[in-house]
């Protein structure tokens, strides 16, 4: 999470990103050092005891692994974007390669949280866009309240 407050009441950024442990590389290596083992071991059981069963629930096992990585290989560089200058509030949050803007008038624009940290939202003339998905409770409030400041300073 990148947070940017820059002391001004016009300005306020903030980018929050996934976390991601492994490169495409290390999940490369990963998925290829599994897929060997995997692959290695149901061989052996086949060829040394005649246990050919194994092989196909290596097979469905090496798949679910490769859908799991492409679909976090898919979603690695998804981000939320968000940022005050004047009298707008720009949101734009990419899942999946899709991207998406949320457009609003600083003014108008109340933030919408659960007291919880569960749910962190903005609403502008009934349409709302949640952000902090990639945070924890704990960031999602204390971007809550930040925004609060900052859009309270607007008013």
């Amino acid at each position: 999470m990148e947070c940017v407050d820059t002391g001004r009441a016009s300005q306020f950024a903030f980018t929050a990103r996934r976390n991601n442990s492994l490169s495409t590389s290390g999940r490369l290596l990963v998925f290829c050092f599994v897929f060997f083992v995997s692959v290695g071991i149901g061989l052996a059981f086949t060829l040394v005891f005649g246990a050919w069963p194994i092989m196909p629930f290596a097979g469905v096992e090496m798949l679910v692994l490769y859908l799991a990585f492409r679909y976090i290989e898919r979603h690695a560089m998804d981000y939320e974007r968000l940022a005050i200058a004047g009298d707008r509030v720009e949101v734009e949050v990419l899942d999946g390669g899709r991207l998406s803007r949320f457009d609003c008038n600083r003014h108008w624009t109340r933030v919408v949280c659960d007291g919880k940290g569960g749910r962190l939202a903005l609403r502008s003339h009934g349409r709302e866009v949640e952000i902090g998905r990639h945070l924890n409770q704990e960031q999602r409030l204390s971007v809550a309240r930040q925004l609060g400041r900052v859009l309270h300073d607007a008013r």
